[in-house]
């Protein structure tokens, strides 16, 4: 199950996934998939925790098809489904399972065999024709990290403390160590420092409790930390996910894109791609700001208008911004890096929409008047609008205004959105800069922890309008979420020129991660309430630093934008390395690199450019590529080494989805099988 999904793992940690939406096997929508398993044999991670319920009554188990499951649920249904699948290998006359609970150290391949070297003892040696390294995510050694070694090096020399990784929660984040009257700094503000943030609060006997008059509130137990200081970049939590209103008929239901599509990508390739040679062929690369960013952005606006006015308004708001998008990508242009350079035909027609809509909610001109001046249709974007601001009783409640002739102005006054959205129809405008920094710095830690707070509140009314009717995210949602594979078919492969995937890595995965991959409002309602109460401290702001204070022995945790300084008894990195075999904290990717049985995938241009994002050098069907440029068929790497070449490959089995974590497992399958079970004329063949 892994070191984050063990099923040990604390009972204040949660899936960000819901529970119909993993899988553990392939299904009918994986292209080329089959024989398959029986339905009954591949349940859904809902599905296993309904059977797990009514064995044990256990409420942990008791969850819907929408729920965020804890996630040592999940890691349990790991452990039984990998049990299962070892028992049926182990019940077939041919094959023997063989378990091991060593580490693996090194895989060392020979013209006989390949030898996995595990650290047992004096390290054992087990003969293999063929390997699957399925690593998943790993730490960085703290001493190959100059800032994570000099903070090390520090805590050594004084006594302050460091955790350079959270996991196991309950070892590394001892109340020893992290108990009562401490200060603790928590570098990152992602779903890692959550799971730490959680079990420091409410792992510790705390409670969080619903109040009529401030929502949920939390009382401490007296065995929390003083204060947990919460610092990033951005100096924001990330996004709360959105209740998921998409899947339908048994499918995800994914928005589809309109103008972000793979075949844009294409075209955008044919007319702007800069050429280079790659693999037996070429690239024509891109650069994410100037061709792809603003194609994503142009998506992200039409989509939060469609759910702000309704289908009935798509066609009308769909006209300017096609022909802008077919222009951007065929014809010649001047670079620019603005990536809402797209947005003007939307806009305006945004506006024309917006405004008559103003005019006939005041009273100032009649919606039939209205209806002889517009090219849609007037009353079904007023509801649509009604009901997406101020809920379907206020809506009904215009309707039956309207349909006697009466303006629907009285039906609105004194009604607020219960989902935090402006109540003008000329509001709740789009922009792509308030979506990723939806906080302005304030010049205060009070200030600062006052705006944080209203940004999170309204973002958790919006997770809970949900990703199809509110417009922040189903536009966030519609792109980062379901059109990712357009995302990764852009940058995949040498797709982007290396500056600009250095900087798609360093900027927009970030971006995904809050906007797209946060937790569940539930969660983040824990975490706004911890923010309230002031245990959780998040006055630094952006751009925080670290000081190491030497003359007092102390680690400093210090925000230039808002004066805040913050002493620290411990600092706790809970944030997730991306994958690099240099910097692992574990030996087996670092010495199949020092031996040359693997390399690094070198991102090239034309002009002699490069970028080493970390991941492995690996053919289609994950091989690696050897330091000579040779390939070793029988070793195969999928998952987390490969990011570097690909991306937002950290990914639990998506049902239903056609997913690609089951292609990728059905590619090194058909090799696997010409190993152990060559083809009948290949051993004719061979005889001969």
């Amino acid at each position: 199950a892994g070191q984050a999904h063990d099923p040990a793992q604390a009972r204040t940690s949660y899936l960000n996934r819901i529970a119909c939406q993993v899988g553990f096997a392939a299904d009918e929508s994986v292209v080329g998939a089959g024989p398959l398993r029986q339905a009954a044999e591949r349940p859904t991670l809902y599905e296993w925790c309904r059977r797990r319920f009514a064995r044990t009554g256990d409420p942990d188990f008791a969850v819907g098809p929408g729920d965020w499951p804890k996630r040592y649920v999940h890691g349990l249904a790991l452990r039984e489904m990998f049990d299962t699948f070892a028992a049926e290998l182990r019940a077939h006359p041919a094959v023997d399972v063989e378990l091991h609970t060593a580490e693996v150290v090194d895989v060392r391949p020979s013209e006989d065999c390949l030898r996995v070297v595990t650290g047992e003892g004096a390290a054992a040696v087990h003969p293999a024709d063929a390997v699957v390294l399925l690593t998943g995510h790993t730490s960085h050694d703290p001493q190959r990290v100059p800032m994570s070694r000099r903070l090390a090096e520090f805590a050594e020399r004084t006594g302050a403390q460091y955790v350079p990784q959270p996991y196991p929660l309950d070892v590394a984040l001892d109340v020893e160590h992290c108990g009562p009257g401490t200060v603790v700094g928590c570098a990152g503000m992602g779903l890692t420092a959550i799971d730490a943030i959680l079990y420091l609060t409410e792992g510790r006997g705390g409670t969080f409790h619903e109040d009529p008059e401030h929502g949920l509130v939390y009382r401490p137990s007296g065995n929390e930390p003083a204060s947990i200081v919460a610092f990033s970049g951005t100096g924001l939590f990330t996004f709360a996910r959105p209740a998921n209103h998409k899947e339908r008929d048994g499918g995800p239901g994914d928005h589809t894109g309109r103008f972000f599509t793979t075949d844009a990508i294409d075209r955008l390739r044919a007319s702007v791609g800069r050429p280079v040679a790659y693999g037996s062929g070429k690239q024509l690369q891109l650069d994410f700001d100037q061709d792809v960013l603003p194609l994503a952005v142009l998506e992200m606006a039409h989509l939060h208008y469609a759910a702000l006015f309704g289908p009935a308004s798509v066609p009308f708001l769909t006209r300017g911004a096609a022909v802008s998008a077919e222009a951007f990508v065929t014809g010649p242009r001047e670079a620019s890096e603005d990536p809402e350079q797209l947005l003007g035909p939307l806009e305006e027609a945004v506006g024309e929409v917006a405004g008559l809509l103003a005019k006939v909610v005041r009273g100032t001109v009649p919606l039939p008047a209205a209806q002889a001046d517009a090219g849609w249709p007037v009353r079904e974007v007023l509801l649509h609008w009604v009901e997406t601001v101020y809920g379907p009783s206020v809506a009904a409640e215009v309707a039956h205004r309207i349909d006697r002739g009466l303006p629907p102005g009285p039906a609105l006054e004194g009604s607020g959105s219960p989902w935090g959205l402006e109540t003008g129809p000329e509001g709740n405008r789009f922009s792509w800069w308030r979506t990723v920094s939806p906080v302005e710095p304030q010049g205060s830690a009070a200030d600062q922890r006052r705006a944080v707070l209203r940004f999170m509140e309204h973002d958790g009314l919006w997770a809970r309008q949900g990703n199809v009717r509110n417009p922040h995210k189903a536009a966030a949602d519609g792109v980062w979420r379901d059109l990712r594979s357009v995302i990764s078919y852009a940058v995949d492969d040498a797709g982007l020129v290396p500056r600009s995937q250095r900087r798609f890595l360093d900027r927009y995965v970030r971006h995904h991660n809050r906007l797209a991959n946060g937790a569940a409002a539930e969660i983040m309602e824990k975490i706004t309430a911890l923010v309230r109460h002031g245990i959780v401290d998040v006055s630094t702001g952006p751009g925080a630093r670290l000081r190491l204070d030497e003359e007092q022995g102390r680690l400093m945790v210090e925000g230039p934008r808002t004066g805040t300084s913050r002493k620290l008894d411990v600092l706790v990195e809970a944030r997730i390395h991306p994958f690099d075999p240099r910097l692992d904290a574990l030996p087996l990717y670092r010495n199949l690199l020092e031996r040359g049985v693997v390399r690094l995938w070198i991102n090239k241009s034309a002009d002699g450019e490069t970028f080493v994002p970390g991941g492995l050098d690996l053919t289609p069907q994950g091989h690696p590529v050897r330091a000579d440029g040779s390939v070793d068929p029988r070793v195969t790497v999928l998952g987390v080494p490969s990011e570097g070449a690909r991306s937002f490959l950290l990914s639990a089995l998506r049902p239903n989805a056609d997913h690609y974590v089951m292609h990728d497992i059905m590619a090194w399958l058909e090799g696997f099988w010409e190993t152990v079970a060559p083809r009948p004329e290949a051993e004719s063949a061979s005889s001969r």
